[in-house]
């Protein structure tokens, strides 16, 4: 056994294609592209501000099922199909590191992201507990 553990969550998923939505391996966490997706109705909203909300809820969810929390990401990379998303990014980014003095590593990034897509996120964590 390798010591690494696929971490799937109901809801998110990558189009049916076999990609976890992150990857434990003992006490790093890594994700997969977390996309701004209603976990409920896998529906994109059109709007930026919808997407970005989702996004950090479906971080949230990701961490959970990693068996990680908030204080334990190490760095979060955004991929925006317009800058205008960092307004966006920075409000729910300061609601979930409101420490100025212990927030995370972030970089954004404009690129070429599908049609429906106004944000994705990577996250990277580092968890000192053990794995659910």
């Amino acid at each position: 056994m390798s010591g690494r553990r696929s971490i799937e969550v109901e809801g998110l998923h990558h189009g049916g294609v076999p990609i976890p939505m992150a990857s434990r391996v003992g006490p790093l966490l890594v994700s997969s592209s977390i996309l701004g997706q209603d976990p409920d109705t896998g529906e994109l909203p059109d709007d930026v501000a919808a997407q970005v909300a989702l996004v950090f809820a479906n971080v949230r969810r990701v961490l959970e099922a990693g068996g990680a929390r908030t204080d334990h990401v190490a760095k979060l990379t955004f991929h925006v199909r317009d800058r205008s998303a960092r307004a966006a990014i920075d409000e729910h980014w300061l609601a979930m590191f409101p420490d100025p003095a212990d927030r995370p590593a972030r970089h954004t990034v404009p690129g070429d992201l599908p049609p429906a897509f106004h944000v994705q996120c990577e996250v990277i964590a580092y968890v000192t507990e053990e794995i659910p």
